[in-house]
């Protein structure tokens, strides 16, 4: 979501909810954010991983492996 959308919406709010709403909607979106982040296990990568990555993908690409973008996008 757009920073733009975010702060429309955020703005929308705060017209529109009591503080209490407001308490409770912030407390029920933490809730949900941190059972989400727990859920997803995310990786950070460095800089040399993310390049080896990238190299390994351009070979596997380069000799006939990889899918072409646009049957990727038909397979979704």
């Amino acid at each position: 979501m757009s920073t733009a959308t975010l702060t429309n919406l955020v703005e929308y709010l705060i017209g529109t909810l009591t503080p209490s709403d407001m308490r409770w909607v912030s407390k029920h979106l933490t809730e949900y954010a941190d059972k989400q982040e727990a859920t997803l296990p995310l990786k950070r990568y460095t800089k040399e991983e993310m390049n080896a990555m990238l190299d390994e993908a351009e070979a596997n690409f380069a000799t006939g492996k990889g899918i072409p973008d646009e049957e990727a996008w038909n397979d979704l």
